[in-house]
């Protein structure tokens, strides 16, 4: 399948230092990050992920199962990664950047940073029960909007919309709450954990938690907003990044990486 399909490249630039690969929250899609690359250094190509099922994909089938769309991805991201690059993910896109920064490592690629948004470590378990299994429609979409408050208005005023919207919003919450994580060995990159000072759904130890996966640093940075905070401060987050990453140490050796973890 052609990458063209999987990363929407907003400003192209062949003399970028690092790519940033940056994979949505449930619902979302690759226009999430379409402006990021007027607010981040030239140096930093912006590459966001387009899931199927959502945007130009709307007619493809969402994965529900957050391993088997990491595999799906592999074989387009890896030609991209012939310069360093790193991996954003805000809420279920951190779930798939941790899971694809493992995978990517167990080849031989790993990312200068990983950073993870507005999602508890993956190790936690769900505080909340499973809305996914949900089968009335309204019952379902009455609880999102209560966890997140994020649905727009017009998914519930017009029934054709959200009969469209559906089937993704139920294929990403029952990858989000299928997801169980593997015991792997902590990565070797450093670990960035970013959240909101007010999200009802991710509390700063719930963040901090991240810490135990990387063997190398760890930064956690909050900002003032809920769960979103990312669309209502994003201004500060960008910066923030563009501080991480042009200061971007390369991941620790293989070697050095094997003997720490022993």
């Amino acid at each position: 399948m052609s990458s063209s399909l999987w990363f929407q490249i907003s400003k192209p630039n062949p003399h970028a230092r690092l790519r940033l690969f940056c994979l949505p929250y449930a619902g979302g899609a690759a226009s999430i990050y379409r402006t990021w690359h007027q607010y981040l250094p030239a140096e930093i190509e912006v590459c966001a992920v387009q899931l199927p099922g959502r945007e130009n994909r709307i007619r493809e089938r969402p994965f529900t199962d957050a391993a088997a769309l990491v595999q799906a991805l592999m074989p387009v991201l890896l030609p991209l990664l012939d310069k360093p690059f790193a991996l954003f993910g805000h809420s279920m896109g951190s779930l798939l950047a941790y899971e694809l920064a493992q995978q990517l490592h167990l080849q031989g690629q790993t990312p200068t940073h990983l950073l993870v948004s507005g999602r508890r470590a993956p190790m936690l378990l769900e505080p909340d029960a499973l809305v996914h299994t949900l089968d009335n429609d309204d019952a379902f979409l009455m609880e999102l909007q209560r966890r997140y408050n994020n649905i727009p208005a017009v998914i519930f005023a017009d029934a054709e919309l959200r009969e469209l919207f559906m089937p993704l919003l139920r294929a990403d919450m029952t990858l989000v709450e299928r997801y169980q994580c593997a015991q792997q060995t902590p990565l070797p990159c450093p670990l960035v954990a970013l959240g909101g000072t007010d999200d009802p759904r991710t509390s700063q130890a719930d963040l901090q938690a991240w810490q135990i996966l990387t063997q190398a640093s760890f930064t956690l940075r909050m900002f003032q907003g809920d769960h979103f905070y990312l669309n209502q401060q994003p201004l500060s987050l960008l910066h923030t990044i563009a501080q991480i990453l042009t200061v971007a140490p390369q991941p620790l050796p293989s070697s050095l990486a094997t003997a720490k973890a022993n």
